[in-house]
């Protein structure tokens, strides 16, 4: 009976190790029509760390079971996957990404001839008159939007006081926050969250949804057009640098 018993408890030590080791697991990504997809960015939402597929649409990446990986590229639909322990015993799994439907957006056509002047044309470009706001003695400016007679008291409000939801989100995300620095530091990472704007990647690695993502970076006064125009890494500095001085704040 005994040895019956340290067998099983040996058995069950071994799968939580096995569960518990970091795989190198492959895998193929296609289309709908089964046509192996280049530059999809496979990204580990637990390691924090990323990969690329390459002619073939295959990709490798170290992967712990139960990991969850997270797949994108332009014009196919994001999807999230497990690894499971039969992807990391049998090697190769394809993974198939649907295209997405984009609805085309308004075109706004101004009321402006090109000349061929450059000193005259350069006049009907649009200028960002959203302000920056820096105070002697602190590392980082703040962003507060157009310049008004609050633009300052906002600053200095999310300096001195920092938000109850900067705490709920911060607190109840320690985790999530701890990580966004290997994001910051994993060059896949960083080439894919500058080509995307449509913060589904964060929203994922940060398990927020993007209202709660916006209201966030409000609160670290960040003007609403730096929160529509941004692209997903300047977002993920933003963030990262609101966490910092939440954490000496905090202090």
């Amino acid at each position: 009976m005994k040895k019956l018993f340290y067998t099983f408890v040996f058995f069950v030590f071994c799968s939580i190790s096995y569960a518990q080791k970091i795989h190198t697991i492959s895998g193929k990504v296609v289309n709908t029509s089964g046509v192996g997809l280049e530059n999809v960015h496979v990204i580990n939402l637990n390691l924090v760390t990323g990969s690329i597929t390459d002619k073939k649409g295959e990709f490798k990446i170290k992967a712990v079971v139960n990991d969850t990986l997270h797949l994108s590229i332009l014009g196919f639909k994001s999807i999230k996957i497990k690894v499971t322990n039969d992807w990391v015993k049998f090697g190769n799994s394809n993974i198939e990404l649907t295209e997405s439907a984009y609805a085309l957006e308004e075109v706004l056509i101004y009321p402006h001839k090109l000349t061929g002047y450059l000193e005259i044309d350069t006049k009907y470009i649009p200028v960002n008159n959203s302000q920056r706001y820096s105070i002697s003695g602190l590392p980082k400016g703040y962003e507060a939007g157009k310049k008004g007679p609050g633009a300052i008291n906002k600053v200095l409000g999310a300096i001195f006081n920092p938000a109850d939801l900067l705490y709920n989100t911060f607190s109840k995300k320690a985790k999530q926050m701890r990580k966004l620095r290997k994001m910051k530091e994993d060059d896949e990472i960083r080439k894919l969250l500058s080509q995307k704007f449509d913060r589904d990647l964060l929203t994922s690695f940060l398990q927020v949804d993007k209202q709660e993502l916006e209201d966030v970076l409000s609160q670290c006064s960040y003007s609403k057009n730096f929160i529509k125009t941004a692209n997903d890494l300047q977002i993920l500095d933003a963030i990262s640098g609101c966490y910092e001085e939440y954490k000496v704040l905090k202090k």
